[in-house]
């Protein structure tokens, strides 16, 4: 029996070796990351080699997400704002997602905009700027 912090290690149920660890981040007290796209900056909640990611992204006013490609679905929840496509407007508490083919130029209403992005894998720009979660030199 574990001690009084500690918890038992689970197993995994389709192998048998320990279930991978959990991974909780501190999401209010990590710091805002600046991006390559003007007024916009965010935190990178999960990334990996695939290009697979889940961003938490804080767009100022009018701030705008240029002309790119959808690779893969894309999902989006809005937690404050507006955030507008040429397809429509979601608002605080909405959700839209993308299919991959979807080419578009997203931007931050006149209030701004915080929204969750989960994307499968990296969009592809029209300028060739790098996605959010991939480092250039």
């Amino acid at each position: 029996m574990p001690d009084g912090n500690q918890k038992p290690m689970r197993r995994r149920l389709t192998a048998d070796e320990p279930s991978p660890r959990s991974v909780f981040l501190d999401v209010p007290n990590m710091p805002w990351e600046a991006t390559k796209f003007p007024g916009i900056r965010c935190k990178t909640l999960f990334s990996d080699a695939g290009g697979m990611a889940t961003l938490l992204l804080e767009m100022e006013p009018g701030a705008e997400v240029p002309l790119h490609e959808h690779t893969a679905i894309e999902q989006t929840y809005v937690l404050k704002g507006h955030f507008v496509d040429e397809e429509g407007e979601c608002l605080p508490g909405q959700f839209v997602w993308r299919p991959a083919g979807n080419t578009h130029i997203a931007w931050a209403g006149k209030e701004g905009a915080t929204i969750l992005g989960i994307f499968l894998r990296p969009n592809i720009f029209a300028d060739g700027r790098p996605f959010f979660t991939e480092e250039r030199g």
